[in-house]
Parts: C-alpha cells; sequence; structure tokens
C-alpha cells in the first residue's frame, strides 16, 4: 500500500460510536492475512459492548465476508490462537490463554475496510452463497456449537428461550434433529418465521404444559437464566448461548437438588455452517431487516438496537451477486 493508503474507514467504539475515515490500516502479522471487508453484521454482543460489556476499545464487529488479494471470498473464526499455549496443546483454541477476539478482544473488528486474522482462521465461501447469506456463517456456528457439545435426540423435549437473531438461527438447527421443539419468545412477526418452517412456539411459558429435557437461553438478557431453569424436568439440562453486560444474582441450591447440567455454548464450527447455507437446510434472508453504508454506521445501530429488529447488516462493497438491498429506516 502507497502512503495514502494507510488508513481506512472505520466504525469504532472509544466509550462513544462513530465512524471515522483515518483509522490506520492493520499490518498483517507473518502467520496473519489482510482481508478487504465486504459486509459485516451487527450481533447482540457488539450492541452490549457498547454498553461496557469486556470493555472492549476499537473496530466493533465479528460476523463478516470478505475477499483475500486473490479474489476468493472468505468468512473467518473470531478467535486467534498463539497455537503453543497448554489450552491449545490439548484442542481447545478457541480459550487460548493468550487469545484475541476479533472485535471483541484485543483485536480490531471487521466493521473497518480491512481486517487482519490467522490463514487458519479463513474459510472460502462457495460460489452459491452470497456476501450477505456469507455473513450468518458466524451465528450459524455458533448455533451449530450446541450440537457439537450435548446429543439432543429425536425424543427430547427442547425448549428455545428468545426470538432474536441467533434463537431463530438455533431453532433452525435443531429442528433437523426432529426433536420436540418448542421457541418460546415475544415477538409474533419474529415467531411467524419459524412458523412458516413448520417450528412450534409460544409467546408465554405458561402455556407449555410440563418440563422440556433440554433448554437453550438465547435471550440475551439476565432473566433468561431464571425462566430457562424453571423450564427443565430434574437431570435436565440448560444451555446458555446469552452474553451481556452486567451481573444476575442465581440460587444455586436448585440446581443441586434437581441435578441439572449448565452447558455453556460459545463460537463453533465454520465448514458445518457454510454446507447448510450452501444446501439451503437453513434459510436467513427472512432474518435480514436491513443494510447501512458503513459511513450510516451509528444510525446502523441506533435501527439494531431497536426492539424487535433482526439482523442488521454494515455494507462496505456492493454485493457480488448484484441483488438489491434492503433500504435502512
Amino acid at each position: 500500500m502507497g502512503e495514502d493508503e494507510c488508513e481506512m474507514k472505520a466504525l469504532v467504539f472509544d466509550g462513544r460510536l462513530s465512524c471515522r475515515d483515518d483509522y490506520p490500516v492493520p499490518a498483517p502479522a507473518p502467520d496473519e492475512v489482510l482481508v478487504r471487508v465486504h459486509r459485516a453484521g451487527i450481533c447482540n454482543t457488539d450492541i452490549e459492548i457498547t454498553k461496557g460489556y469486556m470493555d472492549y476499545r476499537g473496530v466493533l464487529g465479528h460476523e463478516f465476508v470478505g475477499s483475500l488479494p486473490d479474489g476468493s471470498r472468505v468468512v473467518g473464526e473470531i478467535n486467534a490462537a498463539d497455537g503453543t499455549c497448554d489450552t491449545c496443546r490439548r484442542g481447545d483454541v478457541t480459550h487460548c490463554r493468550q487469545r484475541s477476539v476479533l472485535g471483541i478482544l484485543k483485536r480490531d473488528g471487521a466493521m473497518a475496510e480491512y481486517l487482519t486474522l490467522p490463514a487458519r482462521n479463513l474459510h472460502r465461501v462457495p460460489d452459491a452463497l452470497t456476501d450477505m447469506q456469507a455473513v450468518f456463517v458466524e451465528p450459524l456456528a455458533a448455533a451449530l456449537e450446541i450440537t457439537d457439545c450435548i446429543h439432543i435426540r429425536p425424543s427430547q423435549r427442547v425448549a428455545i428461550i428468545g426470538d432474536g437473531k441467533l434463537g431463530l438461527l438455533v431453532a433452525q438447527v435443531l429442528q433437523l434433529t426432529g426433536c420436540h421443539l418448542q421457541v418460546i419468545g415475544r415477538h409474533a412477526r419474529k415467531l411467524a418465521i419459524l412458523r412458516r418452517r413448520g417450528i412450534p412456539t409460544l409467546d408465554t411459558p405458561a402455556e407449555y404444559d410440563g418440563r422440556f429435557d433440554v433448554v437453550i437461553d438465547c435471550s440475551g438478557q439476565a432473566g433468561g437464566f431464571e425462566l430457562a431453569r424453571s423450564l427443565l424436568r430434574p437431570r435436565g439440562t440448560l444451555v446458555l448461548k446469552s452474553t451481556f453486560h452486567g451481573t444476575q444474582a442465581v440460587t444455586m441450591v436448585p440446581f443441586v437438588i434437581d441435578e441439572i447440567t449448565v452447558v455453556g455454548s460459545r463460537c463453533g464450527p465454520f465448514e458445518p455452517a457454510l454446507r447448510l447455507l450452501e444446501r439451503r437446510l437453513i434459510e436467513v434472508e427472512t432474518l435480514l431487516d436491513a443494510e447501512y453504508p458503513l459511513e450510516q454506521g451509528v444510525e446502523a445501530f441506533k435501527r439494531a438496537m431497536t426492539p424487535g429488529t433482526l439482523k442488521v447488516q454494515i455494507v462496505l462493497l456492493p454485493s457480488r451477486d448484484g441483488k438489491g438491498s434492503k433500504a435502512p429506516g
């Protein structure tokens, strides 16, 4: 890059959110690659960061699709590991002691013209996927992590708490297991998306008669934990997917008495997520509410924070498929 190409546009959080056009282009380390970002998605974690979560400062964003210097499109796993610590050596690279996390911990994120990640973190995007669809790979992989962590049987009763972006993806993933599935949410428009796919929904847990074998908290709120606990049968499994700024008081005695298993679940496998999207087994088109140019990133966040809003994406390069965009507002 020439001297005049060492700065880029970026959406930066430094205690307040602002779009800058003088942010330094990141320099890749020896094992890293410079990626030109096409699109980035606004996640609930990004919103929580603006409220103080992780005490992060820098470029936001970890859901993205971009291109390499040779023009090939990629998506990227967000945890950059050193590969040498005891955690990495036992195979838990997403929990590396020295890890940085794209747009969350010690690494600038994807809401900028360029980002860097280790080459081993990148996955090629099939030609059949649009840029818009590819942005959903990261949250879909997080949904798939649930079935990597626990075995959900077709005979089990499973509840999902929350009808947000992640909850809708988790519901589609778990539908593929054949389990007796219920999604509990508060927004008629979002629940209708699932009902059209044959997934039963409830707008109040009181409507369900009985207890669940597995409950997954995707609510993104402290109250989701207690609701999920109340719906579990003894010796059931509670899966936690919510990340939010703040603390909550939890009485642990019921977990001991009912012998509840609690499973934390975070990032997941990218290759299966790419396959599910390529084979159109997961629908993401109905989850996109709006697109904004990077220059309107602050407005994009305001839209994403509006109750009832699903996915908002930030567009840095025109879509390669030539299809129209969803206008902001």
